[in-house]
């Protein structure tokens, strides 16, 4: 089992999240994620805030072992195969450490203030799925090809398109759902498998620890969750429930 922590790219200057990062790392946490928006999304809506990709590059070569990417990437606002491209060279810089987090997108003000046009949700997630094709295209043409097989995390739970996306390119599948939304997601995933040709045991299941109990997170584990994930904040990020939960970490794993 492995826990990631988001660090939001919000209301903090970058020394301080350069530093959390190192400290994260320290502590044993397994991935460091940032999310992909250009403002922030609670507090000063116009507060300190970085963008992702470059922030991952610049965290590729400040660690040496924790696992890295974001929470989730907004396909829509890249061309597929420069985001493949991106990828792959993150990956070369950690040395084989970049996870793909990717998503269709959902915040309206990144899309107006940039200039990108925001759509429906399910012309978001028709985008994504042609794009996560040449995206796995693109990465079989590089030189040099990536280190290894980039693992492809994907986020949301919609049940006609999203967990269809998640069976048929997704190595690992996140959401934020509670045990019992949690157990019926499992049941439609496994049916998008089986008619896809493909094996859920090959998906590892993540979900967010925010405001959960430690009951919550047994059943949650208990339901085949092995990825948790912890977000932190600015202006000050606080490692207490960091922590808290690699100590549960730490105790299932033994």
């Amino acid at each position: 089992m492995r826990i990631g922590v988001q660090i939001a790219p919000q209301h903090a200057p970058y020394d301080r999240i350069r530093s959390t990062l190192a400290e994260i790392e320290a502590l044993g946490v397994d991935i460091a994620f940032n999310w992909d928006h250009f403002f922030p999304l609670q507090g000063d809506p116009d507060g300190l805030h970085f963008e992702s990709w470059t922030m991952l590059a610049a965290w590729a070569e400040q660690t040496s072992t924790i696992q890295l990417g974001a929470l989730v990437n907004c396909s829509s606002y890249r061309n597929a195969d420069l985001q493949a491209d991106m990828a792959r060279t993150i990956d070369h810089i950690s040395g084989g450490r970049f996870i793909f987090g990717t998503g269709a997108g959902w915040f309206e003000r990144d899309y107006d203030e940039y200039g990108y046009e925001f759509g429906t949700p399910g012309t978001r997630l028709n985008a994504l799925d042609a794009d996560l094709a040449r995206i796995e295209k693109r990465w079989s043409l590089l030189n040099p090809a990536p280190v290894r097989d980039i693992p492809v995390l994907i986020g949301g739970g919609g049940e006609k398109k999203t967990l269809r996306i998640v069976a048929e390119h997704a190595d690992i599948w996140h959401s934020f759902s509670s045990p019992t939304v949690m157990e019926h997601k499992l049941v439609v995933l496994a049916d998008w498998c089986e008619r896809v040709g493909r094996d859920i045991e090959e998906i590892e299941i993540s979900t967010e620890l925010k405001a959960r109990t430690a009951k919550e997170a047994d059943a949650l584990y208990e339901l085949g969750a092995r990825l948790f994930t912890v977000g932190i904040t600015g202006p000050e990020h606080d490692l207490a429930p960091v922590r808290q939960w690699l100590a549960w970490r730490d105790a299932k794993n033994a």
